[in-house]
């Protein structure tokens, strides 16, 4: 589309969004960001299941003063609608809205996998993918993203990690057989809103822990777009948000530093929430309440190593950005729309 096609559709087209888990952590980061798109009117914002108590969130005052409703189906009188909810709430609802004839954008890790074993495994709730489905990885999935009927928001640990390997495997740089470690650390917003011995104040406050070895949902998710094992191992940090994924691979024989640099700046150059640091590796603090992921890397050609840095906000371009700017690929916008 061209520059004006494009500015002409953004001043006239309205979309009608609801969104449904509007009290979680990525619900409200949600209704943060959607209040300000220009090209979106918010009819509804429910809670996350139908004995919800109607409430007012404060944090968004002046920002979104409407009332957070209960969850129904009925509610949701939109062109599309936004699902920050548990994976069997997804997998249940999600269906229902199709049929409707509404656009979906799911968060939740419901329709992500399309091996049936592994869907039974990590989301049971799932037993087969509605038609029209696509996995959301904006940076490598425009084409299927802007026809999508119901579009499956990636995680937010595969975000960081993909955004870090995609380039290398697209261009025959990660040496075939050689495993991939892909150590990550995050703040404590990932686990989710609803409390637990592990996300309590006085268990994470000075202290760095390790879980999930070898089990974790996401592993799958990064294997499914890889097409090879990788080696996972996530940790929580006291951080109220963010992502740092520090990634090892092994090269090709023969491969350069030049190479891997070509290799991020071709995946790149029309990205707008991807900014490459080369070998000034990147911090949470630069990406913190942003879109963008950060991605730094490190060539030892003597071993044929590379040692990746990728960086983001797990509840924005983990979790709402990326749907927002999804939503505007589905919708034609700019995917800078609402976000910067």
């Amino acid at each position: 589309m061209k520059d004006t096609e494009q500015a002409e559709q953004d001043t006239k087209t309205l979309i009608r969004v609801a969104i449904a888990g509007a009290s979680g952590f990525a619900g409200q980061e949600l209704l943060r960001l959607l209040a300000r798109h220009p090209h979106v009117t918010i009819t509804v914002a429910t809670g996350s299941q139908s004995t919800s108590t109607p409430r007012r969130l404060p944090s968004l005052a002046k920002i979104w003063d409407g009332t957070v409703v209960p969850l129904t189906a009925a509610a949701f009188a939109a062109d599309a609608v936004f699902l920050a909810l548990p994976e069997a709430a997804s997998a249940e609802l999600a269906p229902v809205l199709l049929k409707s004839g509404l656009r979906v954008i799911d968060l939740s890790g419901a329709f992500r996998l399309r091996d049936a074993g592994a869907r039974a495994k990590f989301y049971p709730a799932t037993p087969s993918l509605p038609d029209g489905v696509a996995y959301g990885l904006t940076e490598f999935e425009l084409e299927q993203i802007a026809g999508a009927k119901l579009l499956s928001n990636p995680g937010c640990y595969p975000t960081a990690a993909l955004l870090g390997l995609l380039p290398l495997q697209k261009a025959g740089l990660l040496k075939r057989g050689a495993d991939i470690v892909i150590d990550a650390k995050s703040g404590l917003s990932g686990a989710g809103k609803a409390p637990t011995e592990r996300t309590h104040f006085s268990e994470n406050h000075g202290s760095v822990a390790a879980y999930n070895a070898f089990a974790h949902r996401h592993t799958p998710e990064m294997e499914q777009a890889l097409g090879q094992p990788v080696t996972f191992v996530p940790h929580l940090v006291p951080l109220d948000r963010g992502i740092l994924s520090s990634i090892y691979a092994r090269l090709p024989p023969g491969s350069t530093g030049a190479a891997v640099t070509a290799a991020f700046e071709a995946a790149y150059e029309d990205a707008p929430f991807v900014r490459l640091t080369g070998d000034q590796l990147p911090e949470i603090k630069y990406v913190a309440h942003t879109n963008f992921c950060d991605v730094g890397w490190k060539v030892d050609e003597s071993s044929g190593r590379v040692f990746i840095v990728s960086v983001l906000d797990n509840l924005v371009k983990g979790a709402a950005g990326q749907a927002i700017q999804n939503f505007n690929v589905m919708f034609g916008f700019d995917q800078k729309a609402g976000l910067l």
